[in-house]
């Protein structure tokens, strides 16, 4: 009988942590689509009609919505490590109002005035992922949730840049009004999936043990928390501006960098489904490794492989005389597979290796700030320097360049990590009894 009842027990708590998987990480997934949805189709026109006094319009207009996301992100340095719970969905609330605001805008002003609009769509949507992410960071399960809301940010990519081109194509909207357009259909399903999120449970006992409660942090907090792991934190933030400002580039010159006339505009979607796939199995398996330092371990494994291969594909393209198809898969897994690693499950299993008391929000939006800095640099850079750029030629050469860098900074940070573990704690590997809370192993950054 009681050999029953705990196998009863036993899958009762499988059934719950597997719709609590069904609810929490497709309300995840599904949130931040729909928030590419209002930030990234313009992505999928050329404007090439258009100019902005004598400049590529298409650049500026990115840079213009970098420029927000830029500002926002700093802005969510301090307002992401100090949201309430109870705050968050009203943020989501104002955010995706703005941002349709802002495309509506876009479609409404004549160019170059128009340019403004995309200053303020990046405004407004560039603490999301933090906010949405808040939800979710701190369980038993975060790895698999936060998986799931990481490939959202793959897909989404390139399904925007489908969906764009089919409105234009087959529905014949404008390129300035084809944003305001998707962003309407996405809006109101946005709003319902925040206010989905915002019903989820608090973690629980047990998910506090396994990952540390996770506190705000004011900025007193902050900065103590990064003088105590200044040369890794550095190191990392270093490495992450060079794949943000690759994968910017990528995201949103890809129509410029590749012939997409010779194919179907539901290429990028297929192709970010395929790599999509690979992504979710490789995180939803880190589940498995409840060790938090051996799964740290395993993720630099990963993108350290995954940086040597984009480098070999990036200078050896010709040589290799790999298909445009082939090239873009290898680029997006490889590229996806390290700045994910950072946006979802890297700095959760940081903060609970070292019990550190904070939030993975301050990491990854100080990521995402420094990184948009970096593409907004780089772009103006490049229009004032060489204004007709070979978009594949450059792409690739600097995608080698970064891989080896980032290869180098990696391997670097890997080694730091282990003999600041060793240092914290005495062992040379953890152990699940070993990464309590405790006087020796606890980082406070009170």
């Amino acid at each position: 009988m009681n050999n029953f009842l705990q196998i009863n027990e036993t899958t009762r708590k499988r059934l719950s942590d597997f719709l609590f998987i069904l609810w929490a990480g497709g309300a995840a997934l599904l949130s931040y689509s729909l928030v590419y949805a209002l930030r990234k189709p313009f992505t999928a026109a050329s404007f090439e009609n258009a100019e902005f006094f004598d400049m590529d319009y298409k650049v500026v207009v990115t840079i213009s919505q970098i420029l927000g996301y830029v500002v926002s992100k700093f802005i969510g340095i301090k307002l992401i490590s100090e949201l309430q719970s109870e705050e968050r969905f009203k943020f989501i609330l104002t955010s995706v109002l703005l941002a349709e605001a802002s495309l509506i805008l876009f479609g409404l002003l004549s160019t170059p005035f128009n340019v403004a609009a995309m200053f303020l769509n990046g405004l407004s949507l560039g603490c999301m992922w933090g906010v949405i992410f808040s939800f979710i960071e701190g369980r038993r399960v975060t790895d698999i949730l936060a998986s799931l809301l990481g490939v959202s940010m793959v897909i989404s990519s390139g399904t925007a840049k489908s969906v764009g081109l089919y409105v234009m194509n087959h529905l014949h909207v404008s390129e300035f009004w084809m944003p305001a357009l998707i962003g309407a259909v996405a809006l109101p399903l946005l709003l319902l999936l925040g206010w989905a999120l915002n019903k989820l449970p608090e973690p629980n006992k047990e998910d506090i043990a396994m990952k540390s409660e996770r506190e705000t942090l004011n900025g007193k907090q902050r900065w103590e928390l990064f003088k105590s792991f200044m040369p890794f934190l550095s190191m990392l933030f270093i490495a992450n501006i060079a794949i943000v400002v690759l994968r910017d580039i990528k995201e949103d010159f890809l129509v410029n960098i590749i012939d997409v006339s010779a194919y179907s505009p539901w290429l990028f979607a297929q192709i970010d489904s395929v790599v999509t796939l690979i992504i979710l199995g490789i995180f939803g398996l880190m589940v498995l490794v409840k060790d938090n330092l051996k799964a740290l371990s395993v993720l630099f494994g990963l993108i350290i492989a995954g940086m040597i291969v984009m480098s070999v594909v990036s200078f050896g393209q010709q040589q290799l005389r790999l298909s445009p198809v082939i090239w873009l898969f290898i680029q997006s897994l490889c590229l996806y597979i390290a700045y994910l690693t950072f946006q979802t499950i890297f700095f959760d299993r940081f903060i609970a290796c070292f019990r550190i008391r904070g939030n993975v929000g301050f990491f990854i939006v100080t990521t995402d700030f420094l990184g948009y800095t970096g593409t907004v640099l780089v772009l103006v850079l490049k229009e004032f320097c060489n204004p007709d750029i070979d978009w594949a030629v450059f792409y690739n050469q600097f995608a080698g360049y970064v891989g080896i860098f980032c290869c180098v900074t990696f391997v670097c940070s890997f080694v730091y990590l282990h003999q600041r573990f060793r240092k914290e704690t005495g062992v040379t590997a953890p152990r699940e009894e070993t990464i309590e809370a405790t006087p020796q192993n606890a980082i406070t950054v009170a």
